[in-house]
C-alpha cells in the first residue's frame, strides 16, 4: 500500500538530516563559530549568522516542551491514526524539534516527560524521526 500522508521536501540544505534518518541517526546542524544546535536545517546559524554549520549526531533524547492530542485527523490520511499526540520535543542538546509521540495511550503524555527519538520508514526513500516516552 502506498504511503498517503505528506513527505518532507528533501533540498540540499536538508537532504543530510533525511540522510541521517534514513540510516536512523539524528543529525542536527552545529555552528562552528558560536556553537548553535540548529533545528529545523538552513544555511546560516540562527544565533550568529554564521555561514560555517556542520552536521553532527545528536543523542536523541529529551524531553516533552509541550503536546497536543489530535482527536481529528489533520487530513482523510491521518484517520486511522486518531488519536494521535504532536509534540514539541526540546533535545538535550539545545535544539527543539516538531514531530510525534509513539503510544498507544496518549491520555498518558505529560509535559517534562522524557523521551528518545525512534525511526519510522514510512517510504523505502523517507524515514520519519518520531520520539517514545522513557519510563524510569
Amino acid at each position: 500500500m502506498a504511503y498517503e500522508k505528506p513527505l518532507p521536501v528533501l533540498n540540499e540544505e536538508s537532504r543530510p538530516f533525511w540522510e541521517g534518518c534514513k540510516r536512523h541517526a539524528l543529525v542536527l546542524q552545529h555552528c562552528e563559530d558560536c556553537g548553535a544546535v540548529i533545528y529545523y536545517p538552513r544555511a546560516l546559524c540562527t544565533a550568529c549568522h554564521s555561514a560555517r554549520l556542520a552536521w553532527r549526531p545528536v543523542s536523541g533524547a529529551g524531553s516533552i516542551y509541550s503536546f497536543t492530542v489530535c482527536h481529528r485527523p489533520a487530513g482523510p490520511a491521518f484517520k486511522d491514526d486518531t488519536p494521535y499526540v504532536v509534540a514539541l520535543i526540546d533535545l538535550k542538546e539545545g535544539a527543539r524539534l516538531l514531530s510525534n509521540i509513539v503510544t498507544d495511550d496518549p491520555g498518558s503524555v505529560r509535559i517534562g516527560q522524557a523521551v528518545r527519538v525512534v525511526f519510522d520508514d514510512v517510504t523505502d526513500e523517507i524515514t520519519l524521526p518520531k520520539f517514545q516516552v522513557v519510563h524510569p
